[in-house]
C-alpha cells in the first residue's frame, strides 16, 4: 500500500509586530491536536467573508445605479420601494450572523 504524503506548511511570526503577536496568542489558545483544523477553518471562513463582501459590494453598486443625487445632497430613488430581492438578501445576511 502506498503511503500518502501530507503537505506541510510552516510560517514564522515576528512577535514585534502587534498583529503577529495577537495571532500567536490566539493560536496558543487552541488545544494541541486541533491547530491544523483551526487554521483550515479560519482560512475557509476568511475566503467566505471575502466572497460575501464582494456580493454585498455588487448589490450596493447595482442599487446605487438606480439612484440619482441632486445638488442639495438629497437622494431621489427612481423606484419608490425597496425591491423584494434586496429585502430577501438583507434578511439572509441577518440570518448568517
Amino acid at each position: 500500500m502506498r503511503e500518502v504524503k501530507r503537505p506541510v506548511f510552516s510560517f514564522r511570526l515576528n512577535l514585534d509586530n502587534p498583529d503577529h503577536k495577537k495571532a500567536w496568542e490566539i493560536l496558543q489558545s487552541v488545544p494541541d491536536g486541533q491547530k491544523s483544523s483551526y487554521l483550515v477553518q479560519v482560512i475557509l471562513k476568511d475566503q467566505e467573508n471575502n466572497q460575501l463582501e464582494k456580493s454585498i459590494r455588487q448589490a450596493i453598486r447595482e442599487e446605487l445605479a438606480g439612484v440619482s443625487i441632486s445638488g442639495s445632497g438629497e437622494s431621489v430613488s427612481k423606484k419608490e420601494e425597496i425591491p423584494s430581492q434586496m429585502l430577501d438578501f438583507l434578511s439572509g445576511l441577518e440570518d448568517a450572523f
